[in-house]
C-alpha cells in the first residue's frame, strides 16, 4: 500500500507542476480535468503526508529505545512517544485504505429521488409527504437546492407520489443510501381512536445522468401535453404545459408540471427519463445493483423496510445496520447525518473487509 501511496504522490505532483503550464491553462479541455483529479487525490496525499510525519516520529522512537542505554526520564518519555505513534500510525493506516477504496463515479452528481406512498392509504401519503420534509430541510442544512419535478397530492395534503431533483455537490454521496422501503408506526390524523397505525412509502434514488452518458432517440419517444393538476390555488396552470414523455422501447413514462414553461418541464422530464433509462442499463449489467434497485423500489409494502419511524416511542432503527435512534423529531426535521455516516462507516467497512478477502 505505502509503495502505491508514494507512486500516487509522485503523480499528484506532476498534475501540480502541469496545473501551472500556460499551455495547460490555456487548454479548456486538459486544465478543468486536471484540476479535479487534483482537488480528489488531495484528501489521500494529505492523509499520507499526515502518516509519513508520524511514522517517522516513531521510527525514531523506537530506534532510540532498541539503542539502549538513556536516562530513566527521557527513556519513558521516548516510550510514551512510541506507544502513541503505534496508535497514531494504526489508526491512519485505516484512514487511508478507506481513501484508497475505488471512488464510486456517481458521489459528486446531483440526486433525483421518488418518494411513493405505499400500504396505508392515506397515513401513507401524508408519510410520504413527512420524507419529503425532511429531505428538503436535510438538502437546506446542507446548501443544496431541490426542484420539484412532478407532484401528486391527496385532498388532505398526502403525497401519493413526488419526483424532485436535488442539487448539491457530493449529493449522491450522501443520500444514496436512502433508497428502500420506510416504515411509519404512528397515530395518525385521521384516526379518531387514538390507534397506531403501521404504513409504509417508497423512496428511490438514482444519480442524475448527464447527457452525454445516455443517446436517446427522439423517435423513441411520444410526447404529450397536458393541463397541471394538482390541489388548486391561485398558481392553477391554465394552459397545456405540463409534459409527459413515453419512452417506448420501454414503455417508460414521466412527467413534468412544475414549471410553467412547457419547455422547461420538457427539459426537466428528459432528466429524469435519463436518469432512469441510464439506472436500469446499470442495473442490467451488474446483478448486484439490479437486486438493490428492486428492493429500492418495492412494491410499499411493509416487507423489506430498510428503516421504521416509530413516533409514540420517539425512535428511529435503520434495520440494515441495527441503529436505533431516541431523536426521532430532529431526524424528521432533517437531521439525518448520524444515520447517513453510521451506514457510510458500514459500508465502508464491508469493502474494506471485500478488499482483504480479494487480496488473500
Amino acid at each position: 500500500m505505502l509503495e502505491k501511496l508514494a507512486q500516487v504522490k509522485q503523480h499528484y505532483e506532476e498534475i501540480g507542476n502541469q496545473l501551472t503550464d500556460p499551455a495547460v491553462i490555456g487548454d479548456n479541455g486538459r486544465y478543468p480535468a486536471l484540476m479535479k483529479e487534483y482537488k480528489d487525490l488531495t484528501p489521500l496525499i494529505e492523509k499520507y503526508e499526515e502518516y509519513c510525519k508520524a511514522k517517522k516520529s516513531f521510527d525514531e522512537a523506537a530506534s532510540l529505545l532498541q539503542e539502549g542505554g538513556l536516562e530513566p526520564e527521557f527513556k519513558e518519555m521516548v516510550r510514551q512517544e512510541y506507544e502513541e505513534g503505534k496508535t497514531s500510525c494504526a489508526s491512519l493506516e485505516q484512514e487511508l485504505k478507506v481513501l484508497m477504496l475505488p471512488r464510486d463515479q456517481n458521489d459528486e452528481k446531483n440526486v433525483i429521488m421518488e418518494i411513493r406512498g405505499g400500504t396505508g392509504g392515506e397515513e401513507a401519503a401524508l408519510f410520504a409527504h413527512s420524507l419529503y420534509r425532511m429531505y428538503s430541510m436535510y438538502a437546506e442544512s446542507h446548501h443544496w437546492k431541490i426542484e420539484v419535478n412532478s407532484l401528486s397530492e391527496t385532498e388532505l395534503g398526502g403525497i401519493k407520489e413526488i419526483s424532485f431533483t436535488v442539487i448539491g455537490e457530493g449529493a449522491y454521496s450522501r443520500l444514496k443510501f436512502e433508497g428502500g422501503i420506510h416504515r411509519v408506526q404512528r397515530v395518525p390524523e385521521t384516526e379518531t381512536q387514538g390507534r397506531i397505525h403501521t404504513s409504509a412509502a417508497t423512496v428511490a434514488v438514482m444519480p442524475e445522468a448527464e447527457e452525454v452518458e445516455l443517446e436517446i432517440d427522439p423517435k423513441d419517444l411520444r410526447i404529450d401535453t397536458f393541463r397541471s393538476s394538482g390541489a388548486g390555488g391561485q398558481h392553477i396552470n391554465k394552459t397545456s404545459s405540463a409534459i409527459r414523455i413515453t419512452h417506448l422501447p420501454t414503455g417508460m413514462v414521466v412527467e413534468c408540471q412544475d414549471e410553467r414553461s412547457q419547455y422547461k418541464n420538457k427539459d426537466k422530464a428528459m432528466r429524469v427519463l435519463r436518469s432512469r433509462l441510464l439506472q436500469q442499463q446499470r442495473d442490467a449489467q451488474h446483478a448486484e445493483i439490479s437486486a438493490e434497485r428492486k428492493s429500492q423500489v418495492g412494491t410499499g409494502d411493509r416487507s423489506g423496510r430498510i428503516r421504521t419511524y416509530n413516533f409514540p416511542q420517539g425512535r428511529v432503527t435503520d434495520h440494515r445496520i441495527g441503529l436505533t435512534l431516541y431523536k426521532l423529531d430532529a431526524v424528521m426535521d432533517g437531521a439525518l447525518d448520524e444515520l447517513i455516516d453510521s451506514l457510510i462507516t458500514a459500508d465502508q467497512a464491508e469493502k474494506l473487509k471485500n478488499s482483504a478477502t480479494q487480496e488473500e
